[in-house]
């Protein structure tokens, strides 16, 4: 289940569009100064969503994964998606979001399809493939 980091809470501002609700662990927006990063998260028609914003350019592959941890357990899956082109919507040009549906199991591709078993132990070992 999502939630907000409670470290992080010291962050959350009152909701830029909705006006002075602070949302909850699950619902919220904060403003990271140091990192410039705004984030938005929140629970609903069956999906937890979090987007990741900079005012001049998109998120880093390191701190999706940052705010992926922060926000979940380690055992949950989360995903970012490529929708079709018909279907894009966009509010910010540098946001990145992650997913999770609620009620369903994000299927995962084998992991030999990622990268070769003997890659396991140099990740678990460092935090870093060599």
């Amino acid at each position: 289940m999502m939630r907000c980091p409670l470290d992080w809470e010291v962050y959350r501002r009152a909701d830029p569009w909705e006006g002075k609700d602070m949302g909850d662990r699950s619902n919220g927006f904060l403003i990271i100064p140091k990192r410039q990063m705004r984030i938005v998260f929140s629970n609903g028609g069956d999906w937890e969503h979090v987007s990741v914003s900079h005012p001049d350019r998109c998120p880093s592959y390191e701190e999706m994964d940052e705010v992926k941890r922060r926000f979940w357990q380690d055992t949950d899956t989360v995903m970012q998606l490529h929708v079709p082109r018909d279907d894009h919507r966009n509010c910010h040009p540098y946001c990145l979001h992650l997913w999770r549906p609620m009620k369903a199991e994000i299927p995962k591709p084998p992991g030999i399809m990622v990268a070769p078993d003997s890659s396991i132990a140099a990740v678990s070992g460092s935090g870093r493939v060599p």
